[in-house]
């Protein structure tokens, strides 16, 4: 075994693992002054010599010539005639420096260093990938899917690192085989056993954040500010903007045209619904756009408690709620409302056909032909006057009534 051989190993391992050169002849020299140590009791009178360009590596110990005879410690002194058939000019009082080789350690003394130049290295690498990811923490990386287990994906990034993607992190109806290209933003970096996981999500708030930056460059730019987001994975997701440009339309800005810039967001988030409105402090405001697509009657805020109650037509009503309620949902986690909504009674009118399986249909052609098509319209007039004005009678007329009053109860 030679110094060259076991330098010129990992001299390529450190390139493979992007561990710089003055780190590298740091713990190489560390862990040969170890050696020494242990087998010398020292390394005082050691000099260590490394080229890492080249894998070179030199040790050489310093001894002091002393008379035949007067050698009290082999390792630091040298007796005159040992110290003669190096150079014959050495003269007692001199420094001699001899060249150790690696060989003259033993075999289970190189073997033991090898071991733990392996380690450190590793443990190097480890805290190397800890601070490069710690750092990335909030970026989307790039990667490739390397394995699919039931409950997370392994992933490796273009220097073969490996990355966890758990099953709560994906959005529901990902679906990736090993070899696919994968997006994902990195939200933590922790220690496990003593190795780095790097913790990877698509469900994340943030995930969402840095597309939007991605394909909109006013955002990127600060000219447009994301407020807040709010998703349902793989649903529905809401995106508050504001723009202190007034030049800028941030709405506008975000979606692109004809959807252009938000085409791919939606398709790399699996055809997730978003909605981007602009951001207000005006609390009813915010809570009429963020209710969107639904055109609000009225609304009446509880500051203390956090509660807006909302008004609407009955044919705004299911698209206050949204399918599946995500619409209030999301709207509440938006504003910070909990939102609860109402049918505008004083707005609600029903057409009278509706009413065809209480009342024959021939008395409601007789309302119709005075001009009464809706419930509202029938009961605005007064009792004596319907009767009179459509021939029908008195208990007729009230029963109708009853019936349409009964609607509005």
């Amino acid at each position: 075994m030679d110094n060259l051989n076991l330098i010129s190993n990992f001299a390529e391992f450190k390139e493979l693992k992007n561990i710089d050169k003055s780190t590298m002849i740091g713990v190489l020299e560390d862990v040969f002054r170890h050696l020494l140590i242990k087998t010398y009791d020292t390394d005082e009178n050691f000099d260590i010599i490394i080229n890492a360009d080249k894998g070179d590596l030199e040790i050489w110990r310093n001894r002091i010539i002393v008379e035949d005879g007067q050698v009290e410690n082999p390792n630091q002194q040298i007796s005159i005639s040992d110290a003669k058939k190096l150079d014959p000019t050495y003269e007692v009082g001199e420094e001699v420096a001899d060249e150790i080789k690696l060989d003259s350690f033993g075999r289970r003394s190189v073997l033991s260093l090898r071991q733990n130049l392996a380690s450190r290295i590793l443990d190097l690498e480890k805290a190397s990938l800890f601070e490069k990811y710690s750092e990335r923490v909030g970026e989307i990386i790039t990667g490739e899917v390397y394995q699919v287990w039931k409950k997370e994906i392994l992933v490796l990034d273009d220097e073969d690192n490996e990355l966890i993607l758990p099953k709560s992190e994906q959005i529901p109806s990902d679906f990736f085989r090993k070899g696919d290209t994968i997006r994902a933003i990195v939200t933590k970096v922790e220690m496990r056993n003593n190795s780095p996981v790097i913790i990877l999500s698509r469900t994340a708030p943030e995930f969402l954040e840095k597309l939007f930056e991605q394909e909109v460059p006013e955002i990127y730019d600060g000219l447009i500010t994301i407020k807040k987001i709010v998703r349902i994975p793989g649903e529905r997701a809401k995106v508050a903007v504001e723009s202190y440009d007034e030049r800028i339309d941030p709405v506008g800005a975000c979606v692109g045209m004809k959807g252009s810039r938000i085409y791919s967001i939606v398709k790399e988030l699996r055809n997730e619904n978003i909605d981007v409105v602009n951001w207000t402090a005006n609390t009813q405001l915010l809570i009429q756009r963020a209710l969107n697509p639904a055109k609000i009657s009225s609304i009446s805020i509880d500051e203390d408690k956090k509660t807006a109650s909302v008004y609407l037509k009955p044919s705004e009503v299911s698209l206050a709620i949204g399918k599946g309620g995500l619409n209030i949902r999301l709207a509440s986690m938006l504003t910070g409302y909990d939102i609860d909504v109402y049918r505008d009674v004083e707005e609600e009118d029903v057409d009278l056909q509706e009413f065809s399986d209480e009342i024959d249909q021939w008395i409601i052609d007789a309302l119709k032909a005075i001009g009464c098509d809706t419930a509202k319209s029938v009961l605005e007039i007064s009792p004596d006057d319907l009767a009179r004005r459509t021939d029908l009678e008195e208990d007729t007329v009230k029963e109708v009534i009853n019936i349409l009053k009964s609607e509005f109860e």
